[in-house]
């Protein structure tokens, strides 16, 4: 199978409104199948998104997951865009599908205008610093995108092997315009080993926020520059939620009244605490 394309237009149009409405109806407690089924017949008959979702609709009633349709439709749908959703099948992460449908309802709205390679980095990356989908996957499947160049996927491999010792904002600033320009002030012949990939603007950005939070530059760049800003989680609100939290309080509750009887009867059982492996010895060694 074909790896995917940068598409025109109007399919990161289609695909916006696509990611938008599953999302909008799934909220009303209408099922994805159901969903799908109908919805290709909203799309723009020019674009290939009809028979994308016809595609994913099959292969949700055949396999019961909606990300294997986008990993079985490489030329259509990116790796990022698979892994995405896959995430939300982890039941461990408590990644909402309501969530990544917003995220690529973001991505998809960014492809439409005038993407750049930088600032559609920034946001996949902020994608999985915020939900913490796992880096090296996810760094792997956002290499694969076909808006990034050898240089770029190159850049991609080095910040996943240097993410966990060298701080995002040196990532950037390193790479960035402003860093040439503030070597050659001091040696005008200076030549980058390798491609400045960031512009003059995003490595001023980049190195203001050196040694703080990385969130913190993700919302600047957002701001000065017009890069897309990635949804927040959201805590869970549902009403199971809400009774696990209420009967952890209630049991935390019930302890600390147990023991403040037991204490002021002076019939407070220690043993209850369990002991340290040190009082716990072997009975060969007591009779000795």
């Amino acid at each position: 199978m074909s790896a995917a394309t940068v598409l025109d237009r109007e399919e990161y149009i289609e695909q916006m409104y696509f990611f938008r409405t599953l999302r909008e109806r799934m909220a009303t407690n209408r099922a994805a199948q159901e969903i799908l089924e109908r919805l290709h017949e909203e799309i723009l008959s020019t674009t290939r998104l009809p028979y994308a979702i016809q595609f994913l609709a099959t292969e949700l009633k055949h396999s019961g997951l909606l990300s294997s349709g986008f990993a079985r439709l490489p030329h259509y749908f990116t790796s990022f865009q698979a892994f995405v959703m896959s995430r939300t099948e982890e039941e461990a992460l408590r990644f909402s599908i309501e969530t990544a449908l917003l995220i690529l309802e973001r991505e998809a709205s960014y492809r439409s205008a005038e993407p750049t390679p930088e600032g559609l980095f920034v946001y996949q990356f902020e994608v999985l610093s915020r939900n913490k989908l796992g880096y090296d996957e996810g760094l792997d499947a956002i290499a694969e995108d076909p808006l990034y160049d050898e240089n770029w996927r190159a850049y991609v491999e080095l910040v996943r092997r240097q993410g966990g010792t060298v701080e995002f904002a040196d990532l950037v600033y390193l790479r960035s315009e402003s860093y040439v320009l503030e070597q050659r002030r001091d040696n005008p012949n200076y030549q980058p080993p390798v491609p400045p990939l960031f512009g003059e603007r995003e490595g001023k950005i980049a190195r203001a926020n050196r040694g703080r939070d990385p969130l913190y530059l993700f919302a600047a760049l957002s701001r000065q520059l017009g890069y897309p800003e990635v949804p927040r989680p959201k805590p869970r609100d549902d009403l199971p939620a809400k009774l696990e939290t209420l009967q952890a309080r209630y049991k935390e509750l019930d302890t600390r009244l147990k023991l403040l009887e037991a204490e002021v009867k002076g019939q407070i059982d220690l043993s209850q605490f369990g002991k340290p492996e040190l009082l716990d010895r072997p009975e060969k060694d007591v009779d000795n």
